[in-house]
Parts: C-alpha cells; structure tokens; sequence
C-alpha cells in the first residue's frame, strides 16, 4: 500500500503536478518526487493503455546533455552497448556498469547530429551524474539538465491517431527506438517512439515552460478516443545489451569472465496460480531448497493472474520450471514463464 505524501521541502514536483491533483490523481513520493500513482484505478488504467492509450507523466526521469570531440568515445567507454553503429535519429537501450559487472543503471542514450542525450531512471539520477562525471574527459561537456526538461508518454494502439496533426507527418512514421526534433502541439519537442509498455507509444522532451499548452492540447486530440491521463508506469536478461566486440568498456572484463564461466543466477519471470501476489525479497525454493528471491510481482489484468520475477540458480531458470514462493507460513504455487509475459502488445518494430 502506497503512503500518501508528506509535506517535505525535499520533494520534487513535474511541471504537470496542478494537473494531476485538478484531476483528482493518488499522489505517493517516488523517487524523490510527488507522483500520481493512479488516477481511476490499476485494473482501468491497465486497460485504457491496452486497448486505447495513456498519458504519462514521466518528467522525474533525468536527462544529461553530452557534447564535444570525446563525446562517442566517452559514452561508448561508460556503457555496455554499442554507440558507434547508431546512426542520428536513433536511441539505444544500454545498461551501465561497474568495473565489477554490477549494473549502475539502464538508461537511454539518443545519438543526435552533434551531441547525445542520455536518460536515466529517476531515482539513480544525482548518483548516475556523479558516475558519468568521474569518467568525464577534458573533450567532453556534462551538463545535467534534468530540471529543464518535461517529459510526457502516450502510450496505446490509439497514439497515432491521437498524434495526427499534433506532429509532423514524418514523425509518425518512425520506426521503433528512433527519433526526431520538430513542433508537438507548437511546441519544439523531441519525438521519440520509445516505451515500456509493450504498446505502440511515444515519448515526448519539450520546455517545462510548455507544459500546460502540450497537455492541455494532448487531452483535448485525444478526448475521443479514449485517452486518459494514468498513473506511473513499472519498468535482466540484458545480455543482448552488452556488446563485447565494440572494444573496451567499464565492467568488460568482469562480464567477459561471467559469459566464459557461467552465470550462477538468472533473472526470470514467473506465473503463479491462485490469486495472491508476489512480493520483493519473498523466498524462492523447489523442494524446500532456496534457489532465490523475488524482485517483484503484481496482478496482471491482461493475464488475469499475479505474475513476477526474480533472481533464481542457472539451473533453475527454464521455463516450466516448478517454484514455491514463500509468503511467511505460505507456499504459493508458481512455474517459470517466457517473457515478455504479454505478447498482444500493439508496439512495432
């Protein structure tokens, strides 16, 4: 159960926070910021985003500009996927490592004509900032921008249409993790077809000074076909991310020995029967032997079951695999599912 928000001088608001409490929206703390957990409800929302499209304010992310001669060269070295084969236009998913192979964060790095974007999860951001500086040559310019930017997701099988007229022609045209500059209701934007939620979307970068114009005009295209503002959206197996032919980077060597050695524990997902969700940390055992532990679950309204993931032994991880989660006195039933675990999602490549 989320708790409601505290007054705090140390809490954060999105350019669009008037909006969500107008609208009558569950504002919690996350990530330092007070966020609409949800306005009509999860199962709603859940199925507004499905069947139609959602709009998300995800301003809280954090945004750094990278410029200058050593910028390829920099980010190539501080990430684990390959910058160098992106052309302009495109956005490249890529954890962030350790010089052990522990992962700093997954973010996204947008590779512009004369400059790269990177943009990381909320919480991570003061800290992400701090890890990329320690790295940062003379060459390059680290400039966190973060508090200059607003961010707002539609995301559904509607968001084309609700686009029309909204964006340029070509910008509905682009394919998936690509991008481009140009007017969103107006208002000089970035436009990007990226997101999480197995769903055709886009991502939307502009001026907070633009806020109310950009949200007031996505609300009124979108009121006929069914958008309606939702609450924060939930984000390993990143091995397709870490690209070890590219040359060196940080935590190359420690992920090079893991990939030659074997992995002892594989993230997985996982279905469970019954009704009751599972939980972080919860044990995970077979036959009474801990393999693991969650890392999360929730109920699925697509799958109309809980669902969740967590780390298990390598040995443990195909799926069909039978699984107990353990709930205090409880052992809930659960077997290794493939993911992704929606596979209906109306997102293109």
């Amino acid at each position: 159960m989320e708790s409601p928000v505290q007054p705090s001088a140390t809490l954060k608001r999105t350019p669009f926070y008037d909006f969500h409490r107008a609208l009558g929206a569950k504002i919690v703390e996350f990530a330092g910021f007070e966020m609409p957990v949800r306005y009509t409800g999860d199962v709603r929302e859940h199925v507004c985003v499905r069947e139609r499209a959602g709009l998300f304010d995800i301003s809280h992310m954090g945004e750094f500009h990278v410029e200058g001669p050593g910028a390829l060269e920099f980010l190539s070295h501080a990430v684990t996927n390959d910058l160098a084969s992106a052309a302009p236009g495109q956005a490249v998913y890529s954890p962030m490592c350790r010089p052990d192979g522990g992962i700093v964060d997954d973010l996204l790095v947008y590779r512009f004509e004369d400059h790269f974007m990177v943009v990381v999860n909320a919480s991570n951001t003061p800290k992400d900032f701090e890890w990329l500086l320690d790295y940062c040559p003379a060459d390059v310019e680290l400039e966190d921008r973060s508090d200059r930017t607003a961010l707002l997701a539609v995301q559904g099988p509607k968001t084309p249409e609700i686009l029309q007229g909204l964006v340029p022609d070509e910008a509905l045209d682009l394919g998936y993790y690509r991008f481009m500059t140009g007017p969103v209701c107006g208002v000089e934007a970035v436009i990007s077809r990226t997101g999480y939620t197995g769903e055709d979307g886009f991502e939307l970068y502009f001026e907070p000074r633009h806020a109310a114009r950009v949200w007031e005009g996505l609300m009124s295209a979108g009121n006929r076909l069914g958008l309606e503002p939702v609450g924060l959206p939930l984000e390993a197996g990143l091995g397709w991310t870490v690209k070890f032919g590219k040359g060196d980077f940080v935590g190359r060597d420690a992920l090079l020995r893991q990939k030659e050695h074997g992995l002892k524990r594989r993230l997985v997902g996982f279905e469970l029967e019954g009704r009751r969700v599972p939980r972080h940390d919860m044990p995970i055992e077979a036959g009474g032997r801990a393999l693991g532990r969650v890392s999360s679950g929730t109920f699925s309204p697509s799958l109309e079951r809980p669902i969740g993931m967590g780390y298990v032994e390598s040995g443990s991880a195909q799926t069909g695999t039978a699984l107990e989660i353990r709930a205090g006195e409880a052992r809930l039933a659960a077997r290794v599912a493939p993911r992704p675990f929606y596979k209906g999602g109306s997102r293109r490549a």
